[in-house]
């Protein structure tokens, strides 16, 4: 017991005295989880301007979400930066029309199918585009 408490105290005292300016590593990834395409797209751009890069996707049921889209983002080891169109839509028509109207400096980066929350299945197409500094 004594040396339990031993060891907690050398801890707690070490966590008081270390600096409190060392940085904190991020994350290497980042698990993004919505039913809601917008709300996705929105959560893309924050952790891309953050410097994460999209890496997978699936569509499906989770655990807690119900039917949501679930995205996996990595932390570009270059420190890079990017920004997300993400178009979803069940006519395949349409997502190739929209692929096309989307501007040049966005390449494609993935998709998934997806149950959407109004009933049916939809194809997610996510564009990335990397932000520069010009």
């Amino acid at each position: 017991m004594r040396k339990l408490q031993a060891t907690i105290a050398i801890t707690v005292t070490l966590l008081v005295l270390a600096p409190s300016g060392m940085a904190q590593q991020p994350e290497k990834y980042l698990l993004l989880a919505t039913n809601r395409t917008g709300t996705m797209q929105d959560e893309l751009n924050a952790a891309g301007a953050r410097g994460y890069r999209f890496a997978g996707a699936q569509g499906g049921e989770t655990a807690f979400g119900g039917r949501e889209a679930v995205v996996i983002m990595a932390l570009d080891p270059e420190g890079r930066r990017f920004r997300y169109i993400l178009l979803a839509t069940n006519r395949t028509g349409t997502m190739q029309r929209e692929m096309n109207e989307a501007p040049p400096e966005y390449n494609f980066a993935g998709m998934t199918v997806f149950s959407s929350t109004f009933g049916g299945r939809e194809a997610a197409v996510i564009l990335e585009a990397e932000i520069t500094d010009d």
